[in-house]
C-alpha cells in the first residue's frame, strides 16, 4: 500500500518530486553502469521539466563510498560536488524523527534485508508524501513506492 499524502505534505512536495536512490545516482554518474543510458535520459527529462529532487545526507555518503572505493577520490569528490550543484537536488539530513520511522519501517519490513540508509530514504518521503523514487532497488517497490526508472 503506498504512503498516504496530506495537503500539507503535497504542498511541501510539490507533487511533482521525486526521491533519488544511490542506483540511480551511481547509474548517472558511471558510464559503464548497465543502467546508465536510461538513468541519463531521466534525469534529462526531471531537469527539463525542472522536476524537484530529494535524496539523503546518508545515500550521498553510499554514492561517496562507492565511487570512493570504484574509481578514487576525484570520481567521489566529484559526484558529491554534481550532487550538490544541481539548483533542482535538495538533500535532507535525517534527524531524529527519520530514525525512529526508519525503524518502524525495518520492522514492517522485517523478512526482507531492507537497509538502514533505505528505511531512513522510505521515511524521508513518507515525511515529505513523495510517492516515486528514482531508484534501481526493488526495496523501494517492496515498501509500496513507485519507481521512475
Amino acid at each position: 500500500m503506498l504512503p498516504k499524502r496530506s495537503r500539507a505534505t503535497e504542498k511541501h512536495a510539490g507533487g511533482n518530486s521525486a526521491f533519488v536512490d544511490t542506483s540511480a545516482w551511481i547509474a548517472l554518474f558511471s558510464g559503464r553502469d548497465q543502467y546508465h543510458g536510461d538513468a541519463d535520459r531521466i534525469f534529462r527529462q526531471a531537469v527539463a521539466s525542472k522536476r524537484q529532487l530529494f535524496t539523503t545526507n546518508l545515500v550521498v555518503a553510499e554514492t561517496h563510498r562507492f565511487f570512493l572505493h570504484r574509481a578514487g577520490t576525484k570520481a567521489a569528490a566529484a559526484a558529491l560536488a554534481k550532487i550538490e550543484a544541481s539548483p533542482l537536488v535538495r538533500i535532507e539530513f535525517a534527524g531524529a524523527a527519520h530514525h525512529q520511522s526508519a525503524k518502524s519501517w525495518m520492522e514492517k519490513l522485517k523478512d526482507h534485508p531492507i537497509s538502514y540508509t533505505d528505511a531512513v530514504s522510505f521515511a524521508c518521503m513518507e515525511a515529505a508524501g513523495c510517492l516515486e523514487a528514482m531508484t534501481y532497488d526493488h526495496h523501494f517497490r517492496l515498501a509500496g513506492f513507485a519507481s521512475s526508472l
